[in-house]
């Protein structure tokens, strides 16, 4: 636990809240009291989860770790109440939330008390989005189980460990579930990220690094000065309606997610995946600064249609801004969506309705702007803005 604290903190900022909080044996499970004793020894913890206020890279944040030499980092009664703690901290605070996980899930010798844990920790993670912070989730070796199917899964961002076991239950309760083999790619952190269900994968020793930049781009915003800015051109009002058409059809002309990236103060941290087993390279996303202020940029790419995942991962995204209450820009360069039949068996009108619906519920500020093609559908939804430009 230390050591994951070091890595990841300031030196000497991670100050862990003594509660005086201890297991209780409600099963009355043999020999639960010494195995939690001979836990704590090995792991020179009192419990599963550590957490405390710190600082990484000077920036307050609150941090929760759960150690996996405690009884399999496993979530009991106890565990439950400190991340629960820590996420109402942060949220009176108004600071980052940041949870490192390496568990086996609930902990069977406190039965249904332990799986309370799950709705207890989703609830305090409301607190957080009142408040406007954000959570930031490390998904350590392992995670899985009922702490993953909960307050894990719901973060801002989330980053894997490159060697960490993920899924809902371990893969060898998997294969004696289903009575076949797993695929060797199966319950990794590689496969979470292929399959967008992680915003990033890095080694364990690039995680501090990662947040570093993430906690950068999430803090207060700090406009620039108008003086600061650069001036705008506007186009010729007499500009031929064919040679328009044509200059947005331009082979050419510039890919919108690289637009994106080219009006960025700095880092572009991006936030990949609709989180229902795919990211569609149709639509780039990330969280950004624009002349100092805190943004949601969302981009079309024009050599791909957009399917049903895309328009998923894009209501993903339009809910993050909400929470974190900052603005959302859009570029759209799109022929329209894929009307391919996996697209329809995907659901590509429900998931366009459900931006659309999304859009236009938004509680932020959201700014559009057409760099090239807009056609359909497939570019309406991402067009129900505040404010529509054409470039």
């Amino acid at each position: 636990m230390e050591m994951i604290a070091l890595q990841l903190a300031d030196e000497g900022s991670f100050q862990p809240v003594e509660d005086g909080l201890t297991s209780a044996d409600p099963l009355a499970w043999p020999d639960y009291r010494s195995d939690l004793r001979a836990a704590a020894e090995k792991a020179s913890s009192d419990e599963s989860v550590v957490d405390g206020p710190c600082t990484i890279d000077d920036r307050d944040v609150e941090l929760a770790l759960f150690e996996f030499g405690f009884m399999g980092g496993s979530m009991g009664e106890v565990a439950g109440a400190r991340v629960v703690r820590s996420l109402e901290r942060a949220a009176a605070r108004r600071v980052p939330f940041v949870l490192r996980t390496s568990t086996g899930g609930a902990r069977m010798q406190e039965g249904m008390r332990s799986l309370a844990q799950m709705p207890k920790m989703v609830a305090a993670r409301s607190e957080l989005t009142d408040a406007r912070q954000p959570f930031i989730c490390i998904l350590g070796n392992p995670t899985t189980g009922g702490v993953l199917a909960s307050i894990a899964a719901l973060a801002d961002l989330t980053v894997a460990e490159s060697n960490a076991t993920i899924g809902f239950v371990g893969p060898r309760v998997a294969q004696r579930f289903t009575g076949r083999p797993l695929p060797e790619t199966s319950h990794t952190a590689s496969s979470a990220f292929a399959h967008g269900l992680v915003d990033e994968m890095v080694t364990a020793a690039d995680v501090r690094a990662y947040l570093v930049t993430a906690l950068e781009t999430l803090a207060p915003d700090a406009p620039a000065a108008e003086a600061d800015l650069p001036a705008g051109n506007a186009s010729p009002a007499d500009t031929d309606a064919w040679d328009a058409v044509q200059s947005t059809r331009d082979p050419g002309r510039p890919h919108a997610p690289d637009l994106a990236r080219s009006i960025v103060d700095r880092s572009f941290v991006e936030l990949r995946g609709d989180r229902a087993g795919e990211d569609d390279p149709a639509l780039t996303c990330g969280l950004a600064r624009v002349a100092g202020r805190r943004v949601m940029m969302m981009a079309l790419e024009r050599e791909h249609a957009p399917r049903p995942a895309a328009y998923r991962k894009a209501v993903r995204c339009v809910a993050i801004a909400g929470r974190l209450g900052i603005p959302v820009v859009t570029l759209i360069d799109t022929r329209g969506a894929d009307p391919s039949g996996e697209s329809e068996a995907g659901g590509v009108a429900w998931a366009i309705a459900s931006l659309l619906d999304a859009m236009l519920a938004a509680p932020v500020p959201l700014l559009s702007i057409v760099t090239g093609e807009g056609s359909s559908g497939g570019a309406l939804a991402l067009a129900a803005a505040d404010r529509l430009v054409a470039y």
